[in-house]
């Protein structure tokens, strides 16, 4: 029987083999170490630093084109690695070593599978961090209770993809749920994996808070948009900024520091509010809260001049017909994204982070609909 699990995953390392020959074509490995090598005669010169404009962004593409090469040359080596120790089974017929090579694979096909969509994010701030902010439609205490799944939905996937994240506000409801929530994703690519998440997710089960058990549906938006630094150019007035403190709130443990330090910003113009909670210090609470304050500006800016203003302006619908994915718990189990069309029944696995299905999906659609 052991023989018929080898063949399998030996038939699986070879699949991974031709992905991996693929990457390197998809992003011209061979092009790419000659660059690299142009790059790093550059940055050696001594004349370097003469055009500090130039220089920086050499620098810059030198780490990304080194980057990518690292990521090729570790690929080879997995795959080295796991081959000589599909070897080694064959030879030990150790049940121990086939459970621990089949996990190995299945992770190794799950980070190729996150390179391989690298090649769908072109867009402008696609390499980039992103802020996900996830709020509750209609419906009190269903809703909230909502977007606190979707919540721990969002952290479960950042952990499971090993990303870094930091909670920077969390605002919980009276009765259950959350009012609003917002997450800093600092990893390289967030925006373009998470840009898909964007829009009215729908929930449809038995509400635990109704005493009849009847069947309900609740809404929760969620917003993903680019984090842009502060040298980012959009003005502010500051008489258009209320500035605010107060005691942070959360669910405790590594997400919120509990303190007085949080920070609250409106931009009365425009009636955004963003608040930082996150960091002991007031003063850098403020600077992060700022940054997202800009950051949301800026991508209205940009979404004014494509003539998209009101999926910017939070003012999609949050009912039927507007959702981009509904999870239905009851009558039966199944999560759909109707922009895809991608199903899953596991219910339980999607809520406790496996989205990674769905965002492929739209990635992938996304590039053949611009083609």
């Amino acid at each position: 029987m052991i023989l018929d699990d080898i063949k399998q995953l030996r038939k699986a390392l070879e699949t991974l083999k031709g992905e991996v020959d693929s990457l390197r074509g998809i992003f011209d490995v061979e092009n790419l170490e000659k660059e690299r090598e142009r790059l790093k005669k550059f940055l050696s010169s001594e004349d370097v630093w003469e055009d500090k404009e130039k220089a920086t962004e050499m620098k810059k593409r030198f780490s990304e084109v080194d980057k990518v090469l690292r990521t090729m040359r570790d690929f080879e080596r997995e795959l080295d690695d796991i081959g000589t120790g599909l070897t080694m089974l064959e030879e030990e017929d150790d049940n121990q070593l086939l459970s621990e090579m089949s996990a190995r694979l299945k992770r190794f096909s799950g980070k190729i599978e996150r390179e391989s969509l690298k090649r769908y994010m072109d867009g402008e701030y696609d390499k980039g961090p992103a802020l996900i902010t996830i709020s509750p439609g209609a419906g009190g205490t269903e809703s909230q209770d909502w977007a606190s799944m979707l919540f721990r939905m969002y952290i479960r996937y950042l952990e499971r993809e090993g990303f870094e994240f930091k909670l920077i506000s969390y605002q919980p409801a009276e009765e259950a749920g959350i009012k609003e929530a917002t997450i800093l994703v600092e990893e390289e690519y967030a925006y373009g994996y998470l840009s898909s998440e964007s829009g009215v997710h729908r929930l449809i089960r038995i509400s635990p808070f109704d005493a009849s058990h009847r069947r309900h549906t609740s809404f929760a938006a969620v917003s993903v948009i680019p984090y842009i630094e502060m040298d980012i150019d959009v003005e502010l007035d500051p008489g258009d900024l209320r500035v605010e403190t107060f005691r942070a709130s959360g669910p405790g443990g590594q997400h919120v520091n509990v303190t007085d330090s949080a920070v609250r910003i409106t931009h009365i113009p425009t009636g955004i509010v963003v608040s930082c909670q996150n960091e002991r210090s007031q003063h850098v609470n403020k600077a992060v809260a700022m940054n997202i304050l800009k950051s949301k500006l800026h991508q209205i800016e940009m979404e004014e001049i494509e003539g998209r203003i009101d999926s910017m302006r939070d003012k999609r619908s949050v009912k039927f017909g507007s959702q981009i994915r509904t999870y239905t718990l009851h009558p039966y189990r199944l999560v759909k994204d109707h922009r895809t069309g991608v199903e899953l029944t596991d219910t339980g696995e999607v809520l406790d982070g496996h989205i990674s299905p769905f965002i492929e999906a739209y990635l992938k659609a996304r590039s053949e609909k611009s083609k």
